[in-house]
């Protein structure tokens, strides 16, 4: 039987992780690490000045009291599972809301998929891009579908990337039978502001509140279609995401500069 983890940074109780679960339940064993609280933005964090703990929810089924995405891989990896019998796949998601451009450095969503990929297991992150943050009842057909599909590809067909490698999902915010398909994407270039709200608690000390940033975005000019782009006009992005955060394109030019 094909071994699957899964996690997400919505927390255990998120809608999105009940409806992965349903979607690859029938393709295998599914095992549950998730975060007991939300994590949203917490980036590739690893937690190292506290205890972590596992609390079962349901067989199969943890949250990880009080870690992040990659506290939940890592841990799994370690104590849930034998040196040689590790899962066939490592899912993160569905999240509730877009990874697309630079967003994906903050992503807690991604960085689950990051951490299964540096333990050289095929990792996806799969997003369902919604119209607004009013999640309740939500359809997630088109996601379920397309992370089953996939899923089902990787593991009787083989993973399509090399190491540390893995495979950025984002679903557009539409009914399934207005999908125009797959789109095989970059990642746009995500453009930001500045959203913190001063406030002043009843003591009258100073806090922030980050907001959150319109989706506004630029293409780059290379003619390829980014994840943004391909969401606009109803496909599914599929982007591939390396780790190599190398800029191989400047090692000359940076060798020239240090010698002149």
């Amino acid at each position: 039987m094909k071994r699957i983890l899964i996690t997400n940074d919505d927390g255990f109780n998120s809608m999105g992780l009940q409806a992965l679960r349903e979607a690859l339940n029938p393709l295998g064993q599914i095992t549950i690490v998730a975060p007991a609280t939300e994590k949203s933005a917490c980036g590739h964090g690893m937690t190292l000045t506290k205890p972590l703990r596992f609390i079962k929810i349901d067989d199969d089924f943890y949250k990880l009291d009080d870690g992040g995405p990659t506290d939940c891989i890592y841990l799994a990896l370690h104590a849930l599972y034998d040196e040689n019998f590790k899962p066939d796949l490592i899912v993160s998601g569905i999240n509730l809301g877009s990874n697309m451009g630079e967003d994906v450095s903050y992503s807690g969503t991604a960085s689950g998929a990051m951490e299964g990929v540096l333990h050289d297991i095929p990792s996806i992150a799969i997003s369902q891009v919604l119209q607004d943050q009013n999640t309740f009842g939500f359809d997630f057909t088109l996601a379920k579908e397309t992370i089953a599909s996939l899923a089902k590809k990787v593991l009787y067909q083989g993973f399509p990337l090399q190491s540390r490698e893995f495979l950025n999902i984002n679903i557009p915010p539409i009914a399934k039978e207005k999908c125009k398909g797959i789109q095989i994407t970059e990642l746009g270039i995500r453009m930001y502001g500045n959203d913190a709200h001063l406030h002043r608690n009843p003591r009258g000390e100073e806090y922030y509140w980050l907001g959150l940033h319109p989706l506004s975005w630029q293409e780059r000019k290379n003619g390829k279609i980014s994840d943004f782009s391909a969401i606009k006009e109803g496909f599914i992005s599929i982007t591939p995401i390396t780790l190599d955060f190398t800029a191989r394109n400047r090692l000359e030019s940076l060798q020239n500069w240090i010698q002149q």
